[in-house]
């Protein structure tokens, strides 16, 4: 858990109510957070899904490892510690996107237990709808599939600390989706992620 270092900071109220944006979106917000290994297909997914759901008119929005790591929380490594607070700032992200109305779908590795549940535990305090969805595929597939290169590199001793080569990746117990991209193909995948969504009873 981060520390608070600000002092004489006070939370300011709003006025606007839960219901009064559900109303002017049309929908409750919500964080769709995708956790699995390098290459078992999270972006891919993520991409299908928001394009689903806005052409359907609803309102989402794609955060995305690599792409935050350009940007936010470009600061960061991958030590535990930095992992950890990465996992950390999106989740605060992801939960305000989730607050304002809009559907959240976070991105991201997320190897450890730990974060995964802080994040969660972050969305139960404030009453924001969270949903863990596995992203699961082999190590053998992920491998076979390589996009970036990266497991390639990490065998080869090029970088260390790769998750599921000499950095753990610590599986989901209790997600509450769990998709096989190693088993189903890429439509497939995202029917089973929006029939969840729809599941839901997120949409006015």
């Amino acid at each position: 858990m981060a520390e608070q270092v600000a002092t004489n900071i006070t939370f300011h109220e709003g006025t606007v109510s839960a219901e009064e944006r559900v109303k002017n979106m049309g929908q409750k917000g919500a964080t769709l957070w995708f956790t699995g290994l390098s290459a078992s297909g999270k972006s891919t997914i993520a991409v299908a899904v928001e394009q689903v759901l806005l052409s359907r008119g609803h309102h989402a929005y794609r955060l995305d490892g690599d792409n935050i790591r350009m940007g936010l929380n470009k600061n960061l490594g991958f030590s535990a510690e930095d992992r950890t607070e990465n996992i950390r700032r999106i989740g605060e992200v992801s939960k305000l996107f989730a607050d304002a109305g809009v559907l959240s779908i976070a991105s991201f590795i997320s190897p450890y237990t730990v974060d995964r549940d802080a994040v969660r535990s972050l969305h139960a305090e404030n009453n924001v709808p969270y949903f863990e969805c596995y992203i699961d595929c082999s190590l053998e597939a992920a491998e076979e599939r390589d996009p970036k290169g990266l497991y390639k590199k990490a065998r080869a001793g090029e970088i260390k600390g790769f998750t599921g080569i000499d950095d753990p990746y610590e599986e989901p117990t209790s997600p509450e989706l769990h998709i096989k991209t190693h088993v189903d193909d890429l439509e497939t995948c995202v029917a089973k992620v929006i029939e969840f969504i729809d599941a839901q009873n997120l949409f006015a």
